[in-house]
């Protein structure tokens, strides 16, 4: 078998397999991953395409005689097929020319040219041409007639208006002329209508007709989607099967989103269930350009997508012995009170603690504050860190107050500063703004991506206050409070181009996210006070410019 790979070593297997979405790559892994780079940088048509960004996996397993090896994928198509000799082969594959896909295909594609085909010709722009011409033609009419309407109407205004007095046979007139005109206006619009109608006519009828085009391309696509996803018949540890358009149907979307099954994971399970080879550990990592929109960095390791990935493997990971997630990590610090009175508190929140309860059993700042609220108030947090952040975090007592302080953070007058350590050098002004609109990717929560065209406004102030070897301090100031907002702001390349130490989202992912809340100022919403809050971040301290 080609695809399998032997791996000579006397590393250790790991007791438990990966859990795909929360991991730190295993020794056998990066061995594994190291030879699948080399492969790609000596193949210089393999290379030349994943140059351009593309995720691959590798899958260590044993086969039955106990030998060690591992599997490699890659997600979609490389270098224009899904088939090449050294990585696993496609779960389905709807590439072959004369199979059911590619021939329903070519009559959906067939649709499409004869819609394109209609709104494209001579007889529909001329048929457009006139119907618009009418329409003005009409309008103009119309609005003539308004006109002459409105001087008639002065006219009486003033003769009604004069010293000498209106006889009754001339308000009778009057009163007749305005009925008149207006009795004709609504024939005038009548014989526009009717224009238009036969006017519009031939337009209208090829408007029809790429409508119901339309109607049968969809109808038609949804049909070759539903099969497609039944052709993709995936594999567990147990040796059960079951079809996307199962898996799928027990989630909220219902029906599978364009893609799946054919990331690294998913292809990567299957290949080996297929062939009775043990799966060991797993990991993926990018190569290439970052994809627009988004932050991934060349050679790093990154956890399985969730919205094509997560519904697929809960199915296919059922008989391993999968490892905890550390997602919810556990909290090293307790949670530190920087003041508090009777309606409000400030907090110094640790790292690992959320700060509202989560799905999971992990402790929040809410629900711990909620045990010092005073008695019949609960504790609601007026903002929000990450669970990876650290730093200054307002909580009210009390629906009340909270409402008072979030209109403060709505209205932009809280003042907050966050400090960081950038794995990197910046290449920007030592003060700045970053502006990158930003929203949530709702096929990799939690993933927020950049989006000019449709994302909400995210604006972040900065100012670099050294550097110390490969490592840049940034004092953070948002103007908005958008999700991830400084992690992005930082990592993107039209950012500071530099992602937080320890971000294992959009950075590299080892160790703490060096990236703390140090300073907020507001008004206390009850004696109005303006109320300055300062705690220092000891990883930013101790990496002060020398």
């Amino acid at each position: 078998m080609t695809t399998f790979h032997p791996l000579k070593t006397t590393l250790p297997k790991p007791a438990k397999f990966t859990d795909p979405f929360h991991y730190e790559p295993h020794p056998l892994c990066l061995l594994a991953a190291r030879e699948v780079q080399s492969h790609i940088e000596g193949d210089s048509r393999l290379r030349a395409d994943a140059n351009g960004g593309k995720m691959f996996g590798v899958l260590v397993v044993t086969d039955e005689d106990g030998r060690l090896g591992y599997l490699a994928a890659f997600s979609g198509l490389l270098a224009g097929t899904n088939n090449h000799e050294f990585f696993v082969p496609p779960v389905f594959d709807a590439t072959r020319p004369d199979g059911y896909f590619k021939t329903h295909e070519a009559e959906i594609t067939a649709v499409n040219r004869h819609i394109a085909g209609l709104l494209d010709s001579e007889p529909y722009r001329k048929a457009v041409a006139e119907r618009e011409a009418c329409r003005r033609a009409n309008a103009d009419e119309e609005a003539a007639y308004r006109l002459a309407m409105a001087e008639a109407k002065a006219r009486r205004d003033a003769r009604r208006q004069s010293p000498q007095p209106v006889t009754p046979e001339e308000e009778a007139a009057m009163v007749r002329e305005s009925q008149f005109q207006k009795a004709e206006l609504r024939r005038i619009r009548q014989r526009a209508a009717e224009r238009l109608t036969a006017a519009a006519e031939a337009a209208d009828g090829i408007e029809a007709e790429v409508k119901a085009l339309k109607e049968l391309r969809k109808a038609m696509s949804d049909d070759l989607q539903r099969w497609l996803f039944s052709q993709y018949s995936m594999l567990n540890a147990r040796g059960e099967s079951r079809s996307l358009v199962s898996i799928f149907a027990e989630t909220p979307q219902r029906v599978p989103p364009a893609g799946a099954g054919d990331c690294c994971a998913p292809k990567l399970l299957q290949h080996a269930y297929k062939n009775r080879l043990r799966p060991v550990c797993m990991a993926e990592f990018w190569w290439g350009r970052s994809p627009e929109g988004e932050v991934r960095h060349h050679l790093h390791f990154y956890p399985a997508c969730r919205g094509k990935c997560l519904p697929i493997l809960g199915h296919m990971l059922q008989g391993l012995d999968v490892e905890t997630g550390s997602a919810e990590g556990g909290v090293s610090q307790p949670l530190a009170i920087v003041y508090e009175d009777e309606w409000l508190a400030v907090v110094n929140k640790p790292a690992g603690m959320k700060s509202v309860p989560g799905r999971q059993s992990a402790d929040s700042v809410a629900e711990e504050m909620s045990r010092r609220a005073p008695e019949g108030r609960k504790a609601i947090p007026v903002h929000r860190l990450d669970m990876d952040t650290s730093g200054l975090l307002v909580v009210a007592y009390g629906m009340d107050v909270y409402k008072e302080l979030q209109a403060q953070f709505a209205a932009r007058t809280v003042k907050k500063r966050y400090v960081a350590l950038l794995d990197g050098t910046v290449n920007r002004p030592p003060r700045g703004e970053i502006s990158i609109p930003l929203r949530p990717d709702p096929m990799d929560r939690p993933y927020q991506k950049v989006d000019y065209a449709n994302g909400k406004a995210a604006v972040t102030e900065y100012q670099i206050v050294g550097t110390k070897g490969n490592v840049t301090r940034v004092a953070l100031f948002p103007l908005t409070g958008r999700t991830h907002q400084l992690r992005l702001h930082c990592a993107h390349a039209d950012g500071l181009g530099a992602p937080i130490i320890g971000d294992r989202l959009y950075g590299h992912g080892q160790g703490r996210l060096c990236l703390h809340a140090e300073a907020i100022t507001f008004t206390h919403p009850v004696t109005k006070r303006k109320m300055t809050f300062e705690r220092k971040a000891e990883f930013f301290q101790q990496t002060s410019s020398q």
